[in-house]
């Protein structure tokens, strides 16, 4: 009898816990939603994320070319969960145990080979899978080997730091013979909004370096090439826009290959269908995404890109319990031929559904069906310019905008995404601390 008032009192008193794996746009916004919503006596909401840090994806490509600093824009973990409730911790999704309802989580080593976190488990109630994307190589063969990917932090950190070697090899190349012909030499595989943003970042930061200690360093002294494997650059957008971006790009210096596949990549070297050799000191591959290859791992119904099959629920469609949201997620709404595209307003969207049918859920109530409302694309061209069309599935079509005005969309984007991670008070907060950023610290980060 005693062991049976146990555990009655086990039952009674245990917490109902929500995990996240994965702390990107959606992930983060759903758990500080939840935690909002649920504090900690009744429920135990957790984040799991193998980095300490978030940054928005979308601004990656600033970070990589020097222009963002990552330690001022980034939003810690371990600080924002004490904030809204909720309990991070760090590690790598290993796998699910949907008898047990639990995920394993990967052991976690120091740069040493240490071990600093051992394997474990943690249970769950509701499991929201929310690990966004990584680059696609299609196949392509050295790709891996010798191509740079921007799906991190790290990754573009790394990217910064071999870019701003190569400036300074330049530079002092051109002190000691001022005749030379120095380039640094940037291959970008893939015209979508990461290369092309890319493309343009670069140049901005390129002729700000003449101001940091590399005086006889210039946009001249770089050579950029952007490739598409597709008819034009920027698929997503209307043509007349595509063709303004192209424009625009091949002012600045970039020279832009459409109707161009890559087949190999090589050391410094990349080889097209038509025979073609481009010679680059970078090589940086933007040219798609998918799911991670664990994600076909963990039992759940996957897509061939690796992305989990979710239902008009977000619940994914092997297990009502495991929910995905965000890149890592494939949806197509009744009627359409294609998922839902990798977008971070998708991934918002999605984090709303998700919350609003935990909250259901919990309730008994019935769920809601997600319905993604298409706001349109916009690309920045640093600050050179910027493109893009809103209200994309709205009656009519799509409205084009241009310059200052779509400039200045962009910018709100990111600022709808610090008010959705850090709600009203301090999200107003962070907006006017970067703006007093922007006067008082350099234009660049060079370290």
């Amino acid at each position: 009898m005693h062991g049976v008032d146990d555990t009655f009192r086990d039952n009674r008193d245990r917490k109902t816990q929500i995990v996240v794996v994965g702390g990107g746009a959606g992930g983060l916004e759903l758990v500080r939603k939840l935690g909002a919503k649920f504090g900690r006596k009744h429920h135990d909401i957790i984040l799991v994320d193998k980095n300490l840090s978030h940054i928005w994806k979308p601004l990656l490509h600033e970070v990589a070319a020097g222009s963002l600093d990552a330690n001022l824009d980034e939003v810690g973990y371990r600080g924002h969960c004490y904030r809204w409730g909720y309990r991070f911790f760090q590690g790598s999704l290993d796998g699910i145990d949907r008898e047990t309802r639990t995920i394993s989580l990967a052991p976690m080593y120091d740069e040493e080979g240490k071990e600093v976190i051992a394997g474990h488990t943690i249970r769950y109630d509701y499991l929201v899978v929310a690990v966004g994307s990584v680059s696609n190589d299609f196949g392509v063969p050295g790709v891996k080997e010798h191509c740079i990917y921007l799906d991190s932090r790290d990754q573009a950190d790394r990217f910064r730091t071999r870019l701003l070697n190569h400036c300074l090899r330049v530079s002092r190349a051109m002190m000691a013979n001022p005749d030379a012909n120095e380039q640094v030499k940037i291959a970008i595989v893939g015209a979508g909004a990461t290369g092309v943003e890319l493309a343009a970042e670069l140049y901005n930061a390129a002729g700000a370096l003449r101001h940091y200690g590399l005086e006889v360093f210039d946009e001249s002294r770089l050579n950029v090439t952007l490739l598409e494997a597709g008819g034009r650059i920027l698929p997503a957008l209307p043509e007349r826009l595509s063709d303004a971006a192209r424009h625009e790009l091949t002012e600045l210096g970039v020279t832009v290959k459409v109707d161009t596949q890559v087949i190999e990549a090589r050391p410094r070297t990349l080889l097209t269908s038509s025979g073609d050799h481009i010679d680059a000191d970078l090589i940086v591959w933007a040219a798609g995404v998918k799911g991670a290859e664990f994600l076909s791992e963990l039992g759940l119904e996957t897509n061939p890109r690796n992305q989990i099959k979710v239902r008009e629920t977000m619940q994914t469609i092997t297990d009502d319990r495991i929910f995905a949201l965000g890149d890592c997620a494939s949806y197509i709404p009744e009627g359409a031929e294609a998922p839902i595209p990798p977008r971070a307003q998708a991934a918002h969207q999605m984090a709303n559904t998700v919350f609003d049918n935990i909250v259901r859920s919990l309730k008994g109530k019935a769920l809601k069906t997600f319905s993604y409302q298409d706001k349109g694309s916009l690309i920045s061209l640093s600050r050179f310019s910027t493109v893009g069309s809103l209200m994309g599935n709205l009656v009519g079509g799509s409205l084009a905008v241009e310059g200052r005005m779509a400039r200045f969309i962009y910018t709100s984007l990111y600022r709808l995404h610090l008010l959705g991670i850090h709600g009203w008070v301090k999200g107003l907060f962070l907006m006017l601390i970067g703006r007093v950023n922007r006067i008082v610290r350099p234009k660049l980060k060079l370290h």
